[in-house]
């Protein structure tokens, strides 16, 4: 057979590219790897739940009996259809006192790691970029509230305001007031690192003005570890709340707390635990789902762990 004859050769399939990776940066490496940790994902599943029970109690608390109403008929009665956690010292239903309390302790953990990070954030942020008397005045400031331990400092707020007083505002106020100072050491020195890098001499030499310094070229790139702090914090705060309650300080009654409920339970533990133990639990899992997702979290912004 002549060459003439011969089929001509099947053109080459070009080969398909690969999947690559987002544009380097850090918070698209991180989201990058905060959705292939499992760690992440569980804790985050946990959180939105938590957040959703606290958003929207009426849902999940499918008993039907207000947590609000108790008879003593019912007293330290055991699991029955009705009543899926058994019911307290006063008789009340336990399970629609466990649901409707989560709204105290995700209010109290979220907008007390918000203002703490938000005011921390920003003396942090005005100290460590223009130094001197600035950084002089707002570190010893810093350093006196360092001097009082958290919990013993939010214990004397609360008792100097009174029982009268206390509520939600005045427990995230407490817990804010003490724990401000260690946002403000974290971003500056993330600020006085970020701020000689030749990013910002460059634009420095190119006539910005110091705001926009700040916040377009030094915030983005320094407050990465207040975020890791801060959600790490977050658990921390929902565990302060409970602590304070238990001792009587925080949340008062009529309001639901599980710090509350654990107080109250405590005295007829070994006659019926189960109205601690359902409270304590779902306070345990809240504050691991809050550990689980720090610690995801800190792994993917800090560059030190990659």
């Amino acid at each position: 057979m002549s060459n003439d004859t011969l089929p001509a050769p099947a053109p080459e399939q070009p080969a398909k590219p690969a999947k690559e990776r987002p544009p380097a940066s850090l918070w698209s490496d991180a989201w990058y790897d905060l959705r292939r940790n499992p760690v992440f994902i569980i804790g985050g599943v946990m959180i939105s739940l938590l957040i959703a029970i606290s958003a929207f109690p009426g849902l999940f608390d499918t008993v039907g009996v207000d947590p609000s109403t108790c008879s003593l008929a019912q007293a330290r009665k055991g699991i029955t259809p009705d009543r899926w956690f058994a019911s307290d010292n006063l008789g009340c239903d336990v399970y629609s006192r466990v649901i409707h309390g989560a709204r105290v302790s995700i209010v109290v953990g979220f907008v007390s790691a918000l203002v703490t990070g938000f005011v921390g954030g920003v003396l942090g942020l005005l100290a460590g970029f223009y130094g001197r008397w600035v950084d002089v005045i707002l570190s010893r400031v810093a350093e006196i509230f360092f001097a009082i331990p958290s919990i013993l400092g939010a214990l004397l707020i609360l008792a100097v305001i009174g029982r009268d007083n206390a509520g939600i505002g005045s427990v995230v106020m407490a817990l804010s007031l003490l724990a401000w100072p260690l946002i403000l050491r974290i971003m500056r020195a993330a600020v006085i690192t970020t701020k000689h890098q030749d990013y910002v001499m460059a634009a420095r030499a190119l006539g910005a003005g110091p705001w926009r310094i700040m916040l377009k070229h030094i915030l983005p790139n320094a407050i990465a570890p207040v975020i890791v702090v801060s959600t790490i914090n977050l658990g921390a705060f929902i565990a302060s709340e409970a602590a304070l309650s238990f001792l009587g300080v925080g949340i008062q009654s009529p309001q639901i707390s599980w710090g509350l409920m654990i107080a109250d339970a405590r005295n007829r533990f070994l006659e019926a635990p189960l109205p601690l133990l359902f409270p304590a639990l779902f306070l345990s899992l809240t504050i691991l789902s809050v550990v689980m997702l720090g610690d995801a979290v800190r792994d993917a912004l800090d560059p030190k762990l990659r």
